[in-house]
């Protein structure tokens, strides 16, 4: 494991809306948000993984490169809370756990979760509009993944038949999002 003594951390729980870089080197994105608009963060900080635009969450941030590839390696479990469109099923969940197929890069992919979860009543995360009542109902889910494939949990529930409205990631390894709000960010100590 990476050695981070001389290095800095953070967690930060990324806005909706904001792009999880630092730098735009886009010019059709030049209005964009980034992560280095929330905070004047030390120099070669760089976020751990991404979360895009639409979604929020714990993101770990750190200075040390290696520390970063560790993070975002399959030994590393990543869980988030996703409110789905429709009233989940025992079948649907059944097939996030056994593997849909999903396209990464083009090419055909199957995705497992590691962990599915529904939620009966909808967890604590900070509250946001995402639609009114009368477009139907909703479900909570936990879906716990050890890989980060680009947009992988919305393609997943959207094969299933059930896109996904918002997501949030709550967990990278052992740490939590917990009490913090969006935009909030803290220094730790360590990532491991």
């Amino acid at each position: 494991m990476p050695n981070s003594e001389k290095h800095q951390h953070f967690k930060l729980y990324k806005p909706y809306g904001y792009l999880s870089q630092f730098i735009n080197n886009q010019s059709k994105r030049r209005n964009k948000k980034l992560l280095g608009n929330l905070y004047d963060f030390p120099e070669n900080v760089m976020a751990i993984g991404r979360l895009d635009e639409k979604s929020e969450g714990l993101i770990l941030l750190t200075t040390d490169g290696k520390m970063s590839e560790y993070i975002r390696s399959s030994q590393i479990e990543k869980e988030y809370y996703v409110m789905v469109d429709g009233v989940i099923t025992s079948e649907a969940i059944e097939k996030l756990k056994q593997g849909v197929e999903i396209s990464v890069d083009g090419n055909p992919y199957l995705s497992k979760a590691f962990k599915v979860s529904y939620f009966e009543i909808p967890p604590k995360v900070p509250e946001r509009f995402v639609r009114d009542e009368k477009h139907g109902p909703t479900s909570w889910l936990s879906i716990t993944l050890t890989e980060g494939k680009f947009r992988q949990v919305r393609k997943m529930t959207s094969a299933i038949g059930f896109p996904t409205l918002r997501l949030v990631r709550v967990r990278i390894g052992g740490f939590k999002l917990e009490h913090m709000q969006p935009g909030e960010m803290e220094q730790i100590a360590t990532i491991l």
